[in-house]
């Protein structure tokens, strides 16, 4: 039987997963430097071991509210296409190993932003998982930029 080793993350309450496979790094970010005219999904730029990467806002790419400015933060590190990413988290948990056949489809009462990154969920002892398509979080910047184009 298959399975998916996925990182726990939590955005504003909210248990969220990732795959691990999908996952190059987990930081604490020390300063994150602000890109004037960004998207508000993107919280500036930050220096990762001698490399530029975006910081994405979690909470602004969930439409949740802002993080509190003395709140702990955690990122995670993502490479996309020729890009490199830290999603802004809350939290990261632990690795659970799920089983694909036990994942269920999105509910169809999840918030619309939400289940436009899903992929689906897993019903926990305590609290729903909420799968996270990494490449899904981060298309923002490829919607905004055909945004643009057709305009």
């Amino acid at each position: 039987m298959s399975s998916t080793e996925y990182i726990t993350l939590k955005i504003g309450g909210q248990l969220f997963g990732a795959a691990v496979s999908d996952i190059h790094d987990v930081f604490a970010p020390t300063s994150i430097t602000p890109v004037p005219l960004g998207p508000p999904e993107v919280a500036g730029v930050l220096n990762l071991r001698g490399r530029i990467v975006t910081a994405v806002d979690s909470r602004a790419r969930l439409g949740l509210p802002a993080r509190d400015p003395e709140a702990s933060v955690m990122a995670i590190g993502i490479e996309l296409g020729n890009e490199s990413f830290g999603l802004l988290i809350d939290e990261v948990g632990e690795v659970m190993r799920l089983k694909d056949d036990e994942r269920e489809e999105v509910p169809t009462n999840l918030d619309p932003v939400w289940a436009q990154i899903a992929s689906g969920v897993y019903r926990l002892e305590k609290e729903l998982l909420v799968i996270l398509q990494i490449g899904k979080i981060l298309s923002f910047a490829t919607d905004n930029e055909a945004d643009r184009a057709a305009a």
